[in-house]
């Protein structure tokens, strides 16, 4: 896997730029850029630091069908740009609805 490459695909999914998820993950934009353009290997503490300003898991990082599920599904992608705090009031709001269709 390019990692650099896997960060600019998810970067652009959250509509973020280089400046921006840099700030967000308390990094340099240069040290990113360098990253991004597979210059130089992220430590795991830095590509946590990417992960966590992204709002994903580093098993979702390294997941292998990760980009092909998200280029495939307009639900998907949309979901992905939510934050946390969105998906997990989304979550609950598709629970009530089902729960009310159950109970019909």
């Amino acid at each position: 896997m390019d990692v650099g490459k896997r960060i600019v695909f998810l970067r652009n999914l959250k509509g973020l730029t280089t400046t921006k998820l840099a700030y967000k993950a308390g990094l340099a934009q240069s040290h990113l850029r360098d990253i991004e353009l597979g210059n130089k290997n992220p430590t795991v503490e830095t590509l946590s630091y990417i992960c966590d300003a992204l709002d994903i898991s580093m098993s979702d990082f390294f997941m292998e069908d990760t980009e092909e599920k998200l280029e495939n599904s307009t639900l998907l992608r949309t979901i992905y740009r939510l934050s946390s705090y969105q998906r997990e009031l989304l979550l609950q709001f598709i629970e009530s609805i089902t729960d009310d269709a159950k109970s019909k």
